[in-house]
């Protein structure tokens, strides 16, 4: 996933942006529990001491990163679902240039409340947080109707399904192809849909 603003960053990272950035690669890309907190010291290349002067435990470190992932993948998010038009058919392209990218790992907070949703209840409010903050993405794609509020919600439980799906197939494009058969059945007739740009912003790296 791209930092903001990375082309523009004038000075490197003071320390505690370092802990944070470097503990987001490692947790997203090899897990939480596999990832210590000695090799993100190391990794980060700071002192012990300047570790737990900005995250007196790993669960603090945690909490931050989830916090740091929620805020890039929702700017992220709806980042695509304007470039590919803002119609519920954006949904595809948008997801299809996320799980095409080599370094995804899937939904972060699915992961991590499957990591550790038992032993730190604050990690499964930060996912129902970010679940809520996606759905109210998708439902802006949607006309309004009584149904509204049930459809996007619908609708965003067939996202996450992709998002697992296409974790462990060799391609996405079942999961895309799943995905875009209960958008038309779920959805609206999908005029002005877009086509796909040449260049797309990618979280992935």
């Amino acid at each position: 996933m791209k930092k903001k603003n990375d082309k523009q960053t004038k000075h490197p990272p003071g320390a505690r942006d370092r802990i944070l950035h470097t503990a987001h690669n490692l947790f997203y890309r090899e897990g939480i529990r596999a990832t210590g907190i000695d090799r993100i010291i190391a990794t980060a290349g700071v002192t012990k001491v300047t570790f737990y002067r900005h995250f007196p435990s790993k669960n603090d470190l945690i909490i931050a990163f989830l916090e740091y992932r929620h805020q890039l993948w929702i700017e992220w998010f709806s980042t695509e679902l304007q470039r590919y038009s803002e119609h519920l058919g954006a949904l595809i392209p948008a997801l299809r240039s996320w799980f095409e990218n080599d370094d995804f790992r899937g939904c972060a907070f699915i992961n991590s409340t499957g990591e550790l949703g038992t032993v730190l209840p604050r990690v499964m409010e930060m996912t129902r947080r970010h679940k809520n903050d996606m759905t109210e993405l998708i439902q802006r794609l949607l006309p309004t109707s009584p149904s509204t509020d049930r459809d996007a919600r619908a609708i965003a439980l067939a996202v996450d399904g992709a998002i697992i799906h296409a974790q462990f197939e060799p391609s996405p494009e079942e999961a895309l192809q799943s995905l875009d058969r209960i958008l038309k059945l779920l959805g609206p007739e999908r005029n002005n849909q877009s086509q796909e740009p040449s260049e797309a912003k990618s979280i992935g790296r």
